[in-house]
């Protein structure tokens, strides 16, 4: 590798590419889930963190960091842990139900929840166009969700929706972390832990003996996942996020792809609106964030 070069690119370039990869990351996460085949949704959810702590521990014993939650950090430790778990398990019950593609794009709904989960626990103001995103990027999640009393996929859909609403919040207080100087591998440890340790109830309960094909899947989810993962942190320290974040949106994009190729899955016509509405406004935000500032 050409670290010259490398170390010539800007640091915005550096973080497009890192979001492009954690894009590509989550969005084979949810591939490899989907086509694990019919195992109980909490048991995809352990093995989806119990490799990404393998990863976390190894990161901090590699730095030689001291495993600890710094003081004053404990409760919004425990409530990203919370509302990352709900929604992380949220979103792998509607994965199994809907086009990987809708299920990624209802996730994708976090930046949006965001904005209103700030306002209590950041104190922060939204701008009226932030507000006016926000409205209509629900819309066009109606366009994906299509309540009815006959869609079948209404609950997956709803589920699917709330699993953005737990990933917006969790964010929020991992920015909250991040202002108090909390560390990256320990709050992918803690988050990985807290979710695996959730799921072991509920295993035990209804535990399904995997076929090595399976195993692999959903070994290769959690790899996907910790890379996404990482990737994310890794290009939000090399850009603000209102510089790169619409970059994330190609995991839609990718999913999409994997979808139509590997799966038969073509969304509607709807979900398409749905798709170009909810990416069309965080463009929009996106641009006119850069000009403001």
């Amino acid at each position: 590798m050409d670290f010259k070069r490398l170390n010539a690119i800007s640091n915005k370039s550096k973080g497009i590419i890192c979001i492009l990869f954690a894009a590509l990351g989550f969005s084979f996460m949810t591939f490899f889930v989907r086509i694990s085949g019919d195992i109980p949704t909490m048991e995809k959810a352990f093995f989806r963190n119990a490799v990404a702590i393998v990863v976390s521990l190894f990161m901090l014993v590699r730095t030689k960091e001291k495993i600890s939650i710094k003081k004053g950090c404990g409760g919004d430790i425990f409530f990203r842990c919370l509302f990352g778990t709900s929604g992380l398990i949220a979103n792998f019950y509607a994965i199994d139900r809907l086009n990987i593609a809708d299920a990624n794009m209802l996730n994708k709904l976090s930046p949006f929840f965001a904005i209103l989960i700030s306002i209590p626990i950041l104190k922060e103001k939204p701008k009226k166009i932030d507000i006016a995103a926000v409205i209509i990027a629900f819309l066009g999640a109606m366009l994906i969700v299509r309540p009815s009393g006959s869609n079948m996929q209404l609950v997956p859909g709803l589920l699917g929706l709330y699993g953005g609403f737990g990933a917006g919040t969790a964010y929020v207080f991992v920015r909250r972390l991040g202002k108090k100087g909390e560390r990256t591998p320990i709050i992918v440890l803690c988050f990985s832990a807290f979710s695996t340790l959730v799921t072991i109830p509920f295993i035990a309960m209804n535990f399904v003996v995997l076929k090595p094909w399976q195993l692999l899947c959903l070994v290769m989810a959690g790899l996907s996942a910790t890379v996404g993962q990482f990737g994310i942190t890794s290009a939000y320290k090399y850009a603000p996020a209102k510089e790169i974040s619409v970059f994330d949106y190609t995991q839609v994009i990718f999913a999409a792809i994997l979808g139509m190729l590997f799966l038969g899955e073509v969304p509607t016509v709807l979900s398409f609106i749905g798709y170009a509405v909810i990416i069309g406004v965080a463009v929009f935000r996106w641009r006119y964030n850069l000009k403001e500032n």
